[in-house]
């Protein structure tokens, strides 16, 4: 299937520092699009991909799991690493939980993580039901598009595909566990009013986290999709801000590459 206009994958090679971007389950690079441009104007290598099975129709995620999805991010952050002299890898609700296992899996070769609003757990009924009702039915009502600023569109699928669902609970289940093995400086931003994913999962991450250098912001503004609200700037800027802070190269301009 041909990947929907505005959700294609997003590079640019900047600077010896390198940016990672994970979008969300069921999103797609356009919700992270002006987070990466903001950073490439800056004179950052961005690195922005399109998961498997996303960005295209919500049938195509039935036949992908999580490691599917975490295979690409890897494979992208070990071409970062061979082009940059350091690497930062930040993501947005299940881009998070991504973030989270790399940070975990590759340790002192990721500089720093920056994560917004967060997803490491399944909650309510369907932590319990999806095991069974994926085999009854191929998809509930989708989960994307959960923002405060009028006129501001995620895309993102409509449906949310049962299997990959379940598969997205077991990822969670690996990454809640490997959070102490997380030790890398943290920035993490969150919205008081996410109606996709409740407090308890950012304040289950800087609990259990073995970072000393945390810091979080409260994007009181916005809903779940906070790189596309209100908050958008401030996301940009503080992340920015955090990058710079533990790079020294940062700000060497380059030229603009991808889609």
């Amino acid at each position: 299937m041909p990947v929907l206009p505005g959700a294609e994958p997003y590079h640019h090679e900047g600077g010896e520092a390198g940016v990672l971007l994970c979008h969300g389950f069921t999103g797609s690079p356009q919700s992270m699009r002006p987070w990466g441009e903001y950073l490439a104007e800056r004179g950052l290598t961005v690195s922005l991909p399109l998961l498997p099975g996303h960005g295209t129709r919500w049938q195509d995620m039935q036949s992908t799991r999580w490691q599917d999805w975490y295979a690409e991010v890897d494979r992208e952050l070990r071409e970062l690493r061979e082009r940059c002299a350091q690497v930062f890898v930040a993501g947005l609700s299940m881009g998070g939980a991504l973030t989270l296992r790399l940070a975990a899996k590759h340790g002192a070769a990721i500089s720093g993580i920056v994560v917004v609003n967060p997803a490491v757990r399944m909650h309510g009924a369907a932590a319990y039901a999806l095991p069974v009702l994926r085999h009854v039915i191929p998809s509930v009502g989708g989960l994307a598009n959960d923002i405060a600023k009028d006129g501001k569109v995620e895309l993102g699928y409509t449906r949310t595909p049962l299997h990959a669902a379940y598969s997205l609970g077991r990822l969670f289940r690996l990454v809640d566990a490997a959070l102490p093995q997380v030790t890398q400086p943290l920035l993490l931003l969150r919205s008081p009013r996410d109606h996709v994913v409740p407090p308890s999962d950012s304040a289950r991450v800087l609990s259990r986290v073995s970072s000393t250098d945390v810091r979080e912001v409260l994007l009181e503004q916005s809903y779940h999709v906070a790189t596309l609200d209100h908050d958008a700037e401030r996301i940009f800027e503080e992340s920015h801000a955090f990058i710079g802070r533990l790079a020294p190269t940062v700000g060497k301009k380059g030229s603009t590459t991808g889609g």
